[in-house]
């Protein structure tokens, strides 16, 4: 894929009146694009990547400044916050403002305008679009195995390889600062996730395509590879416990049995049944909503997924920038002791794609599950989507299938920097499958240059960042944005 961003806004125009300029797939450069196929060596594809290096430096994504007519952040988590659910909305307010590190787990559409600024190489892939540190984690494969990747694309879209590593980058630094480390340890954080970003790409460029499309980071490897002796005993014995948390488990956990019947517990304001329950339109519309996700489907699943009747379903709230989307519960059985738990999100307009232009999808539950696909080692075997009759985006999952997160809040500096190699090398896997990797090899190639420029975009971002956590905090003092603590 090849992308251009936007040009620079002028004050006078407002976003939604941006012109686009069209993302076109696999376009490199004009030179590039005139040899036939199969005269595309590897190392004609390293040099093409290598050439950007002239319209585009390396050295040119160092640091941060921005914009002189930068949107007010606070009037873009406003319009972010459009359409949510009401009186969740002070939820996610009062989740981003415990700190700037939480902040920044719910600003992504902060930052894609702000990337949108940020100098570029002209060439896509499909993104995550919100590739924080916190949105990488481990969890089971159908076949599985226990893998470790990327495991949110609320945000996915084509866009700009950089914009993904320059949001991950910046969390490494902003979760540094979070715990204490020195900025020469939060900087050291943030090249390390590039440098191992670039050499896992090179590895994959070299490789045979269907061993690089295979290729997946075992988890259970990276736990006995772990060289902290604690975090090595804490990370065995969350997946020891994931691995014994079965969907009977996880009733017991969420659900019980109400005047004979299985309902999920209600939990208030975290997890509830909605008003709408009660509505007499609202069992056609689950139907609906049931026939329209099973038809997502590959036919084959269809098979698996008749086996099993909706018993409940309830509102969850769920992570920082998701508070106030539609998210929801469903229960299910396939037999009296046989429960599977899915969940159903809203899938909104991705942050990018204000900035980037590319025909779309039918919806963006179907742009969802498509990233995923994509970008991931191995999907859920539920993963799907739908338009409700109430003209919804969802998309469905599982709720819970031998997930793991990350111990990111007590990690140590050199926690940190293991933590930079599987993160990075997941994004580099995730890039590969829609971008080349080797154009991208070779345009990083094999120094420190971009390391190091991204380590100051970094840092410079992440002071950006603790302005705009300071701006929102300013904003609830002047009684402009209501929150609600989850603190007793």
């Amino acid at each position: 894929m090849a992308t251009k961003t936007r040009k620079p806004r002028t004050a006078a125009t407002p976003p939604a009146a941006e012109p686009r300029q069209r993302l076109t797939r696999h376009v490199v450069d004009a030179a590039y694009l005139d040899k036939p196929a199969h005269l595309r060596t590897r190392q004609e594809r390293l040099d093409a990547g290598k050439a950007l290096r002239v319209s585009c430096p390396r050295e040119s994504h160092a640091g941060f400044a921005p914009a002189a007519d930068r949107v007010d952040p606070i009037e873009l988590l406003e319009r972010s916050s459009l359409g949510r659910i009401p009186h969740l909305v002070p939820i996610r307010y009062g989740r981003m403002l415990a700190s700037p590190f939480a902040f920044y787990r719910g600003a992504a559409a902060i930052m894609a305008a702000d990337l949108a600024d940020t100098p570029c190489t002209g060439i896509g892939v499909q993104a995550c679009g919100d590739a924080h540190l916190m949105n990488f984690g481990a969890f089971a494969t159908p076949e599985r195995r226990i893998v470790f990747d990327i495991n949110d694309f609320d945000e996915t879209y084509p866009a700009p390889w950089e914009w993904d590593l320059k949001r991950l980058a910046a969390s490494f630094v902003i979760a540094s600062r979070h715990n204490g480390h020195k900025p020469g340890e939060a900087r050291a954080a943030a090249a390390a996730v590039v440098g191992h970003y670039r050499d896992r790409l090179r590895e994959l460029a070299e490789m045979p395509t269907l061993a690089a499309w295979y290729s997946y980071l075992d988890y259970e490897k990276i736990v006995d590879d772990t060289n902290d002796d604690e975090l090595r005993r804490r990370r065995r014995k969350m997946l020891d416990k994931a691995l014994q948390r079965d969907a009977a488990a996880e009733f017991v956990n969420l659900a019980h049995i109400d005047g004979g019947k299985p309902r999920i517990k209600d939990v208030p304001p975290l997890i509830y049944h909605s008003d709408d329950q009660k509505d007499p339109g609202f069992a056609e519309r689950a139907r609906v909503n049931i026939q329209r996700y099973r038809d997502s489907l590959p036919r084959e699943r269809h098979v698996l997924f008749d086996r099993y009747e909706v018993a409940d379903v309830a509102i969850k709230v769920v992570g920082v920038g998701s508070v106030g989307t539609l998210c929801a519960v469903a229960l299910l059985f396939a037999a009296e002791d046989d429960p599977l738990f899915l969940q159903v999100k809203e899938a909104r307009d991705s942050v990018l794609a204000p900035y980037v232009d590319y025909p779309g999808f039918a919806s963006n539950g179907e742009r969802v599950v498509f990233g995923q696909r994509l970008m991931q080692a191995a999907s859920d075997v539920f993963l799907g989507h739908m338009v409700s009759p109430l003209d919804q985006h969802l998309y469905v999952r599982q709720l819970r299938d031998v997930k793991v997160k990350p111990l990111v809040e007590i990690y140590s500096p050199q926690n940190m920097l293991d933590y930079a190699r599987s993160t990075g090398w997941a994004l580099a896997r995730a890039h590969a499958r829609s971008g080349d990797a080797a154009v991208l090899a070779g345009y990083i190639g094999k120094g420190d240059d971009l390391p190091e420029a991204l380590a100051e975009f970094a840092v410079a971002y992440a002071d950006q960042n603790e302005r705009d956590h300071a701006a929102l905090r300013d904003a609830v003092r002047a009684g402009r944005i209501e929150i609600e603590s989850e603190v007793e």
